[in-house]
């Protein structure tokens, strides 16, 4: 592991706890799973990686459009195999094949992840096959300058 990617585990261990609040994305006080990384990002590069628009609990499946994805896609780059994939990078799920990518988590183990599960809180779960099948994209996050 580099690192960035280090660092990443790290922040993302210190969010386990946060209460579950649909667009929140504040340590401690709560956060969905899109904030969750928001608070990473922030915590790396120092600002957040772009505005984020309200959206409405069901916002993959009336958008029409992958917007998960395509956020990803912009602020990390192409994404990597599953098979590359490592501590520290980023998990993007969708929960059908014919549906946008509506979940997101960070690995921390060859076999565990950590996201902002709705009705819980931010926690670390066993990357068990129904998870595993529902990876849509792996993305690594970009080199940060660590002080």
């Amino acid at each position: 592991m580099n690192g960035t990617a280090e660092r990443i585990v790290v922040l993302a261990q210190g969010w386990i706890g946060t209460p579950y609040r649909h667009q929140g994305a504040t340590k401690d006080v709560g956060c969905d799973c899109i904030g969750l990384i928001r608070g990473i990002w922030r915590d790396l590069y120092g600002e957040e990686p772009e505005p984020v628009p309200a959206y409405a609990p069901d916002w993959a499946e009336r958008s029409g459009e992958d917007r998960l994805m395509n956020a990803a896609l912009r602020l990390f780059g192409p994404p990597v195999a599953l098979a590359e994939a490592l501590p520290g990078d980023l998990l993007l799920f969708r929960w059908r094949l014919d549906c946008a990518a509506k979940h997101a988590g960070i690995l921390v183990g060859p076999q565990h992840f950590i996201h902002a599960y709705e009705q819980a809180a931010v926690t670390r779960s066993a990357l068990v096959p129904s998870w595993r099948r529902r990876i849509a994209a792996v993305h690594r996050f970009p080199e940060a300058r660590i002080d």
